[in-house]
């Protein structure tokens, strides 16, 4: 009978699998690296020396796809908790794992690895794709230069907590629809509408919202307005974990 207990690892293994064998987990890690490098290659080949632009970080510029890539690790998190309620794979799922918060958790470790490899692996490919561009320009950079790779992997890292992110708030609202609603609009439209209140105490509240943290982290030096890496990562932390944790208060109460 022990080998058919329910342990963390076989959870764990549970949700690798689980993820593998969906279309969609294909379909967005597909788009990650095209539309990044892509977007990258063509931001730096269009790029023109002068006018205010030399004072774009060069990682910022190289990683700006990282807008597309919010939208697919958003969707692939969402979809690993609202998708299941939709489909009503949960029920099969809290059945095999009565405890259910083991569950959760391990869709959250698998997307947060799953993530930040791939995007990761995504920004060494973009960097010196458009750094073939950027050669002899203000904004030319290598990889060994400082805070290049801290940016790099920076940027992994947070759009790793933005999967996470994700991932709660559709185990929160339980409707695929509605969780990349308040994705998107929580992270990528509601800092941009606040910035624009004249009010000091906002602007400096906004610097420490998911969306400009990870902005912060993507910088290889210092930029105006914007926390410091180490600060950024601890607030992109602590929204993730501040999110996961209500939704696995209500998956405890709620019914599945």
């Amino acid at each position: 009978m022990s080998t058919l207990a329910v342990t963390p690892a076989r959870v764990l293994r549970s949700e690798w699998h689980k993820l593998w064998t969906v279309r969609s987990t294909w379909i967005n890690l597909a788009l990650t690296p095209v539309l990044t490098v892509a977007t990258a290659v063509a931001v730096a080949s269009a790029y023109t020396p002068g006018e205010g632009a030399d004072d774009i970080d060069p990682v910022l510029l190289t990683l700006i796809g990282m807008q597309f890539t919010q939208i697919t690790v958003g969707v692939l998190g969402v979809l690993m908790t609202a998708g299941e309620h939709a489909t009503g794979l949960v029920r099969a799922t809290m059945t095999a794992v009565p405890r259910r918060l083991p569950v959760l958790w391990s869709k959250a470790a698998v997307l947060a690895a799953v993530c930040f490899t791939v995007v990761l692996a995504t920004n060494l490919l973009a960097f010196p794709a458009a750094q073939i561009h950027l050669t002899g320009t203000p904004l030319a950079a290598s990889l060994t230069d400082p805070g290049v790779p801290r940016a790099l992997v920076g940027n992994a890292a947070g759009l790793a907590l933005l999967g996470v992110l994700a991932l709660a708030i559709g185990s929160l609202v339980r409707s695929v629809p509605a969780a990349m609603g308040i994705f998107i609009g929580g992270v990528m439209i509601l800092p941009e509408i606040l910035r624009m209140l004249p009010y000091d105490v906002v602007d400096r509240a906004v610097r420490y919202f998911p969306g400009k943290a990870l902005e912060s982290l993507t910088h290889a030096g210092p930029g105006p307005g914007l926390a410091s890496p180490g600060t950024a990562l601890l607030a992109l932390t602590l929204w993730a974990a501040a999110t996961l944790t209500a939704a696995a208060v209500l998956l405890k109460r709620r019914d599945v």
